[in-house]
């Protein structure tokens, strides 16, 4: 599990994984999606939030802070998937068993 401590950029947005966009982080946010967020995991010292979620891209540590919604958001869509036929395919010249979709 990876603690992001998501910073507000200059406009007030942050990226929010629950509904996976870039959103204002304002009071009405944090009512109606942060107070009843299973990943919510505090309040990054009154600056921003924290959420503690299963993240599969690598980092070198449990901590990931996030000064850039667009970006954190951009680098979300990709997702590593296994194939059904990862075995196969990885003794096969056809490939590897991992894809970036």
């Amino acid at each position: 599990m990876i603690n992001h401590i998501n910073i507000p950029d200059g406009n007030g947005h942050i990226y929010c994984c629950l509904r996976n966009r870039i959103v204002t982080f304002d009071e009405a946010h944090r009512e109606q999606y942060c107070s009843g967020c299973r990943m919510l995991n505090g309040d990054a010292g009154g600056s921003g939030v924290e959420c503690l979620w299963d993240d599969i891209r690598e980092t070198e540590s449990n901590v990931r802070v996030v000064t850039d919604p667009v970006r954190e958001w951009e680098s979300n869509q990709k997702k590593r998937v296994r194939t059904l036929m990862a075995e196969w395919n990885s003794q096969s010249d056809y490939g590897t068993d991992e894809a970036v979709i």
